[in-house]
């Protein structure tokens, strides 16, 4: 069986129907999902046991399988022929082999693209501090930050150093100089490529996730000492984000590092991707700028009153989540239904609509 061109043939109507993900496993068919909705492929056979070593003998290359091997989980990238790359993730379940593999597409597009605010090109241009992007999975927090970069890349002729795991968009150099560099490859870890970036003149480091004490430590460390810090984490709010950082160290740093996001935040920018009553998927967000009265709420642990700040700020350039769902629903763009399943207070949006 010629399984690189079976896998071809499956990517191939990802493709053509637009979809984001695709799910392989032995006994179940090839399954899709587009716009949300996981649709099964129904004129394709069920994936078996010997297809599945088969895909994963095509995507997953030299040592990569033996950590598969031993860890029965691995995070990788695959690019597909026609230049397209996927994220996947391997996994066991039940004993059988299962793969998700998500699109990234080969195309960087636009903050102004992407539907997303233009606000966010300031913190783009900003030479120094600490910008997260947050959200659960799959919501479109990877793609925001490389349209982010890829501005960086037209405007400055800056070193920009990216720490992935795995490698998602690739980035042609234009103005700035890029390394892109993933674990497990081309470095150990995410905290010793971090460390490693301050003998290696770079001016904007971008993480792709925040994943412990140890690397968050760093980061916030490198934005402090004059470097554009730009990440992910998966946390529902702002206030929310900044509690899962300050929680992650033990009690005696904790108050340490609230004096450094103090001073080192720029901004938290929390998104969505909300089905679109046209078709598609439209982005919904909230924007925690870090403003003097920010500030001193991270300083004197009062995260609580943080969304206070966001729904009262919008002279200071703050976006509430509630607020832009409302405007999404009176412009007919989503469903009032979609708006409530998307806000963390729907009591607070019922009296906005």
């Amino acid at each position: 069986m010629d399984y690189k061109n079976k896998l071809k043939e499956i990517i191939d109507v990802v493709t053509k129907q637009r979809g984001s993900d695709l799910h392989l496993a032995e006994g179940r068919k090839p399954t899709i999902r587009v716009d949300g909705e996981l649709l099964p492929l129904l004129n394709m056979e069920s994936s078996t046991k010997e297809d599945m070593k088969g895909f994963l003998d095509v995507m997953v290359l030299g040592d990569l399988k033996s950590i598969f091997d031993v860890n029965k989980e691995l995070d990788f990238a695959y690019q597909h022929d026609d230049g397209n790359r996927f994220r996947g993730n391997a996994f066991i379940q039940q004993g059988q082999v299962g793969v998700v593999l998500r699109l990234i597409p080969n195309e960087i597009k636009t903050l102004e693209d992407l539907g997303l605010p233009s606000v966010l090109e300031t913190f783009a241009r900003k030479k120094q501090g600490f910008f997260l992007v947050v959200g659960p999975v799959g919501q479109g927090k990877t793609t925001t930050l490389a349209a982010m970069v890829d501005l960086i890349n037209r405007e400055r002729s800056d070193h920009i150093i990216t720490i992935e795991n795995p490698i998602e968009y690739v980035y042609k150099p234009q103005k700035s100089i890029i390394d892109q560099r993933e674990v497990r490859i081309d470095t150990k870890d995410f905290y010793t490529a971090l460390t490693g970036t301050f003998r290696q003149d770079v001016d904007v480091i971008l993480v792709g996730e925040m994943r412990g004490k140890d690397t968050i430590s760093a980061a916030v460390t490198a934005a402090e000492t004059g470097h554009l810090v730009l990440s992910t984490l998966h946390t529902n709010n702002a206030a929310q984000t900044i509690d899962r950082i300050v929680d992650s160290f033990p009690a005696e740093q904790q108050d340490q590092i609230r004096i450094q996001l103090a001073s080192s935040l720029t901004a938290i920018f929390s998104q969505r991707l909300i089905p679109r009553i046209s078709g598609g998927l439209i982005p919904a967000y909230e924007l925690l700028i870090n403003t003097n009265a920010v500030s001193n709420l991270i300083r004197d642990q009062r995260t609580h009153e943080i969304d206070t700040i966001i729904e009262t700020g919008s002279e200071h350039g703050m976006i509430d989540m509630n607020r832009n769902l409302a405007d999404l629903v009176r412009k007919g763009e989503i469903t009032a239904e979609n708006a409530f399943l998307h806000s963390v207070k729907p009591n607070v949006l019922e009296k906005l609509i």
